[in-house]
C-alpha cells in the first residue's frame, strides 16, 4: 500500500484574512453542498488547535482535527475514517494581486488494500476535485 501526498492550487478572490473562513469546519458549510460538521463539544472557535468535529456520508464516518493555525497563512487538520484511510489536509494562502493562491495539500494513508483503491482514484481525480472546489466558491461568492 502506498500513501498519497496531492496538493493542487487554487485562486480565491478574497484577501487570505478573508478567504481563511472558507476553509474551516463551519465556513465549508456555505460552499459545499451537503457539508455538515457535528462538533461533539460546542466551541466558539472551530480553528481552535484541538477541536474535533465529526463528518459522515451513507459509507463512512470521518474524525477530524485541527492539529495547527496560522491565521491568515494557513491551517491543518489530520483526518481519520476508521478502517479507511488517516492522514492530514492543510491550507495554505497567500496574497495575491487579485486575492488569495490557496493551496490544498492532502496526506493520506490508506488502511486497507480496498482503501488504496479508492485513494488511487480519489488521486487520479485530485485537480479536477479542487477546480470543483473553486468553481463552488466562484459560485457562492457571486
Amino acid at each position: 500500500m502506498n500513501r498519497r501526498v496531492l496538493s493542487a492550487t487554487l485562486q480565491v478572490p478574497l484577501p487570505p484574512e478573508d478567504a481563511f473562513r472558507l476553509f474551516t469546519a463551519r465556513g465549508e458549510r456555505d460552499w459545499v453542498p451537503g457539508w455538515d460538521p457535528v462538533f461533539p463539544v460546542e466551541t466558539p472557535d472551530d480553528t481552535a488547535p484541538g477541536t474535533v468535529w465529526l463528518t459522515s456520508s451513507d459509507e463512512e464516518q470521518t474524525t477530524w482535527l485541527v492539529i495547527s493555525r496560522d491565521f491568515p497563512r494557513s491551517i491543518s487538520y489530520a483526518r481519520i475514517t476508521p478502517t479507511v484511510r488517516a492522514g492530514t489536509v492543510t491550507v495554505a494562502l497567500a496574497g495575491t494581486e487579485a486575492g488569495s493562491e490557496v493551496t490544498v495539500t492532502y496526506d493520506m494513508t490508506p488502511l486497507t488494500r480496498a482503501a488504496q483503491k479508492a485513494l488511487d482514484e480519489f488521486a487520479a481525480d485530485y485537480p479536477s476535485f479542487i477546480r470543483s472546489w473553486a468553481e463552488l466558491i466562484t459560485a457562492h461568492l457571486a
